[in-house]
């Protein structure tokens, strides 16, 4: 439950600043941009987590060699505020993300959304879930038998007539599209949609999207609690070029091009 509650105080503190009038952006060393939410979402989920005496690893605290994280069995991996780009657009599209890893692929994991109240998590083997109506608060003390005899189980049984395929607003690239309009040219019955931030993975394991292709540099935090959302929901992530599925604390966190693949045969 620290996960859970971290990343509903941690969307408290997030909607503080959306509905302020200074976002304090300031440019990080790639040239993305870090809000005053990016930090202050970092810092309490960094403190809450600390309790659990498990590593923690933030796209906030990024700089931890890999010498010192390469023999970590367990160690948290943390994206206070997934979709900045869609934060400083105020469009909603963006996530809290929080994952346990054990040796290198994903255990647990939570990606709530302050504006939608949205709120999924997902914890090996027991599947993934969808919370509605979670208020984003600074005191979040959920007890997880509460949560979970409110939460819907993943996917949904909805069936469509479509496929749909949904890819990054803010980060997709040349090679994606190519990708989806190959795919489009085969199957007539294809839509393609944007979203940002985990949102993306969250549809495929709702089963209300298909395939999420990234054929672009992402990092480690990007996904991992969405791995852990989709995988949850019996779904995959698999790299796009050995199909093999996504690990994590590589020594330089960056993802390979993905592929997320849902119940539609493409």
């Amino acid at each position: 439950m620290s996960a859970i509650n971290s990343s509903i105080r941690a969307g408290a503190l997030i909607m503080e600043v959306y509905n302020s009038d200074d976002f304090q952006v300031n440019l990080k060393s790639d040239k993305t941009p870090l809000t005053l939410a990016d930090r202050l979402a970092h810092d309490t989920i960094k403190n809450d987590l600390s309790k659990t005496f498990i590593p923690v690893l933030s796209e906030e605290g990024r700089n931890i060699v890999y010498e010192e994280r390469k023999g970590w069995e367990y160690f948290w991996i943390v994206d206070p505020l997934d979709g900045t780009k869609e934060f400083i657009k105020r469009n909603g599209e963006f996530t809290v993300n929080i994952a346990l890893i054990q040796n290198r692929f994903p255990l647990l994991g939570v990606v709530y959304v302050p504006v939608t109240q949205e709120l999924y998590f997902s914890f090996t083997p027991e599947g993934a879930y969808k919370v509605s109506d979670v208020i984003p608060t600074k005191d979040a003390n959920f007890c997880y038998d509460n949560l979970l005899g409110k939460a819907q189980q993943l996917p949904f049984s909805a069936k469509r007539n479509n496929i749909i395929i949904v890819e990054s607003r803010s980060h997709t690239s040349d090679e994606t599209l190519e990708y989806i309009e190959c795919i489009k040219s085969k199957h007539p019955e294809v839509i393609s949609i944007s979203r940002g931030s985990s949102l993306k993975m969250c549809m495929i394991a709702e089963g209300n999207a298909d395939l999420y292709p990234r054929l672009s540099l992402s990092s480690e935090w990007d996904t991992a609690a969405g791995q852990a959302i989709v995988e949850g929901a019996g779904f995959k992530v698999l790299t796009y070029e050995t199909q093999e599925r996504m690990s994590y604390n590589k020594e330089e966190l960056l993802n390979p091009w993905f592929l997320v693949k849902g119940n539609a045969k493409i």
